[in-house]
């Protein structure tokens, strides 16, 4: 059975829910034998056999995806025979995947700043510093509170992002799940430990040092987050 190997430039793709929404569209094709989208480098290699959509065909269900085939200037390797996979030399001097990676951290810190701030906002308008004692029980759960609620407002923002790309409701919420943890768990406390050094340990918000939270917040996990994008094609939100 003779096989065909294409490789199609895809625009529009902005995080790793769009790849993987992109690559079941694909595989679900009559005739696809195997589909990698590869985010970091904006394109797809889809491999068809016998009797299977072309060029054409397949550019055609991409941007009936919401996407756009053939993005001018987004193919940058040459075709990778099927069933081989491209081997990845990693370094940290990739500006692409730096900008990349740039857009995405700053998409989850946008979605973690809204529960975060939210919460100890509450706090500084309540008072809770000064009611509630530091190194209690009490004051460990308040603590947490904010990096909770800031996990759950990202994830509701990515679920409303992929829906917005198209993607029904449960896969968008599967794939928001799914997002890096460890980049919002890092990009969470680096923001709270600033507001506490802030505050002087007391639960609620300095306002003016807001702009360095935000500051922390994204310069801790950007390194992490090229990384996951240049080694593994795979972004924090």
């Amino acid at each position: 059975m003779a096989v065909e190997n294409y490789t199609i430039g895809v625009g529009g793709m902005t995080c790793s829910g769009c790849a993987t929404h992109l690559g079941d569209v694909l595989s679900a094709l009559p005739g696809v034998t195997d589909v990698r989208v590869d985010l970091a480098e904006n394109q797809a290699v889809v491999c068809v056999s016998d009797g299977g959509p072309d060029r054409k065909d397949l550019e055609v269900v991409i941007a009936g995806a919401g996407y756009t085939p053939g993005a001018p200037g987004s193919i940058k390797n040459v075709e990778q025979p099927c069933g081989q996979q491209k081997e990845t030399v990693f370094n940290w001097r990739d500006r692409t995947i730096w900008r990349q990676s740039a857009i995405n951290t700053k998409w989850c810190l946008a979605g973690c700043s809204i529960g975060e701030f939210g919460t100890l906002a509450a706090y500084q308008v309540l008072g809770t510093g000064a009611t509630v004692s530091q190194a209690t029980p009490l004051y460990y759960f308040l603590l947490l509170l904010p990096l909770i609620n800031g996990l759950i407002t990202s994830v509701i923002l990515e679920t409303i992002l992929l829906m917005r790309g198209q993607m029904d409701f449960r896969k968008s919420l599967s794939t928001a799940l799914g997002m890096s943890f460890i980049s919002m768990l890092m990009m969470e406390v680096a923001m709270e430990v600033t507001d506490l050094v802030a505050t002087g340990g007391q639960l609620g918000m300095n306002y003016y040092a807001i702009p360095v939270m935000l500051i922390a917040g994204f310069i801790t996990p950007w390194p992490y987050n090229y990384w996951r994008l240049k080694k593994h094609g795979q972004s924090c939100h």
